[in-house]
């Protein structure tokens, strides 16, 4: 059954996340309009900005070092962990 239509029913919103097994906030979200099922939201990439920058520096350099680049890239404003950056770039974690 649909959220909207037990909410016409007078469910609260408690009570239709419970039947639903989903969060509050969640339900809340679709209700308002704030949020479609299935979709969820895309998040920024904070490495896109740094992907040219870096993509050229290991072209120049296949040998640079993944914490020589991530201090330049940090230099340049990237705020992302360290791991994240070397998943970014490629060798794991």
């Amino acid at each position: 059954m649909d959220a909207h239509a037990l909410r016409r029913q007078g469910w609260t919103i408690s009570a239709i996340a419970r039947h639903l097994g989903r969060d509050r906030k969640t339900i809340r979200a679709y209700l308002n309009g704030d949020q479609v099922p299935g979709q969820r939201r895309q998040s920024t990439d904070a490495f896109v900005p740094f992907l040219q920058y870096c993509r050229q520096r290991l072209a120049d350099d296949p040998h640079l070092w993944a914490s020589t680049l991530f201090d330049e890239v940090r230099d340049l404003g990237y705020e992302g962990g360290y791991s994240t950056f070397r998943s970014c770039r490629g060798e794991g974690s």
